[in-house]
């Protein structure tokens, strides 16, 4: 493709085309809807709900939007798993109309078919649960079909600098969701530099409107002990190291996603990719970045890190892009036809699992989660008791108890480098005296909750051939666990760079009454 293709009339838009994007469009919908009702929350979900339930401008992982995301379902659809899980239902559709936004300019058949083929990966059948990457996600992609409809402007007039400026806003907004978003503006600094020196102006635009997003985030960690910044530049990534397995993972997780049919006629028509990618028009040039800036990037974190699926979904909509504007024409539904194939495989699998019941997993490793988040009343109702205060040995049991309860709950013990929000929302000095019950799914070793109550004592409960354990501790000593729990968590997850400035640390602030404990 060496020149930019004519649209055609309208009148000669495929009535075929139409009819695929209504069926995939609605039938996904349908089934995102039906999983959404009917799949428990998960960990995840859980976790990120209070973050909904107690607004903050920020959180102890993350930036702050999927909070956000959910005060405002909370308070504008109600308090429901599906009124949290909605976002994420509905955006594919919102994804698609950024797509056609953005590319229907160049070639609005063209245009359909990347949102055709966009539609077709088995995660927009079947994805529904709300992350962090749910708003990196949606404000990535406006910000890409903004910069794209700027690019489109032949002069540097008033249109094109408020395109720059919704791009950079959005941008911003997606550096509030998720730090991945440093990857997207990676990926604009390469093609300004490579193919746009001559418009430097309107990255600076766009540079300028993101900067109130991490402005807020440094403002936020300042305040609160760098917490997103022990997370993710140093707790989470102690003990990393190389190994073949991670960049192995990494080629099988992305052909994966590309799916089996994409990656076949890619490799056929790599010429046609390639002759794409080096056109004059900037779209296709801005296309080919945001599939390899990113692809590169990620490849070379993952000798280091195992790259999660969900980190390169921001720039999953545009290698369908691409694809869609280098294919022969003749070669689009074909592609379609293969991706229909592969995420129908993917539906017949969830309509099997919905077809088997719980005795099904009897046998299976996951049996015990299973039941906890299945029959999260059922084992509440055995463990409550009046005068006791609940808490839970993990962070994901605690907050799915939580979500049932729809009352925080604590986590007992030291708990890993994630889901450190318990840090500043739990005050241990509080339950000084009172009597608490922790659920455990394993045997509990006495020895390490003796030390800090007066008394313990231990029993279980079965649900569904499951049992629980339940420590229940009378007169909890405060001081002791202070010093042998939260000086543990201290040392562990708060050595904070003595270089980083700060105005604030709740956790150190409860600790040691000062804004930074002595080592």
């Amino acid at each position: 493709m060496n020149a930019i293709p004519q649209n055609p009339p309208l009148a000669d838009f495929p009535t075929t085309l139409s009819r695929w994007l209504l069926g995939v469009g609605l039938a996904s919908l349908l089934l995102r809807l039906w999983i959404a009702v009917t799949f428990p929350v998960t960990g995840d979900e859980a976790f990120f709900y209070w973050w909904g339930v107690f607004p903050a401008w920020g959180y102890s992982d993350h930036p702050p939007m999927v909070g956000w995301l959910i005060a405002l379902m909370r308070a504008t659809v109600g308090d429901s798993l599906l009124s949290i899980r909605l976002p994420v239902v509905l955006l594919p559709l919102g994804l698609g109309a950024a797509l056609w936004w953005a590319l229907e300019p160049l070639d609005r058949v063209r245009a359909a078919w990347a949102v055709l083929f966009f539609w077709l990966t088995p995660l927009n059948w079947l994805n529904v649960l709300i992350t962090t990457d749910t708003p990196l996600i949606f404000w990535s992609v406006l910000s890409v079909a903004a910069l794209m409809r700027a690019e489109r402007r032949e002069q540097l007039d008033r249109a094109a600098y408020g395109l720059y400026a919704l791009s950079g806003v959005f941008l911003g907004c997606a550096f509030l969701s998720k730090y991945f978003s440093v990857v997207l503006g990676l990926t604009y600094l390469v093609y300004f530099a490579r193919y746009r020196r001559e418009r430097w102006s309107g990255l600076a635009l766009m540079v300028f409107c993101a900067l109130p997003a991490p402005a807020i985030n440094i403002a936020y960690n300042m305040s609160h002990g760098w917490s997103n910044i022990m997370f993710n530049l140093y707790n989470r990534n102690e003990g990393a190291q190389f190994e073949w397995r991670k960049p192995l993972m990494y080629v099988g997780m992305m052909a994966y996603l590309i799916t089996p049919a994409v990656l076949w006629l890619a490799l056929r028509h790599r010429r046609a990719l390639l002759e794409t990618a080096r056109t004059q028009a900037p779209i296709p040039r801005l296309l080919a970045c945001l599939v390899v800036v990113p692809l590169l990037f990620f490849a070379l974190l993952s000798f280091k890190k195992v790259i999660g699926l969900h980190w390169v979904l921001s720039f999953y909509p545009f290698g369908f892009a691409l694809l869609a504007f280098a294919l022969p024409l003749d070669k689009l539904k074909t592609c379609a036809k293969g991706m229909a194939w592969f995420a129908g495989l993917h539906v017949l699998v969830v309509a099997g699992l919905y077809m088997t019941h719980l005795d099904t997993w009897r046998n299976t490793k996951i049996y015990p989660q299973i039941v906890r988040s299945y029959k999260t009343a059922e084992i509440l109702q055995k463990v409550t008791s009046p005068g006791t205060v609940l808490m839970a040995d993990s962070y994901t049991a605690a907050v799915i108890y939580a979500y049932e309860r729809r009352q925080y709950t604590p986590v007992f013990g030291v708990g890993k480098y994630h889901a450190r929000q318990d840090d500043a929302l739990v005050d241990f000095s509080l339950y000084q005296g009172k009597t608490i019950r922790v659920i455990t799914p394993d045997v509990p070793n006495m020895g390490e909750f003796s030390p800090y109550f007066e008394s313990v004592r231990q029993f279980s409960i079965t649900q569904d051939g499951v049992p629980f354990y339940v420590v229940e501790g009378t007169g909890f000593k405060y001081q002791a666990y202070r010093e042998g729990v939260l000086g543990e968590a201290y040392r562990l997850f708060y050595n904070i760079p003595s270089w980083l400035p700060m105005t604030g640390c709740p956790f150190c602030e409860r600790y040691c009454g000062q804004l930074r404990c002595s080592r």
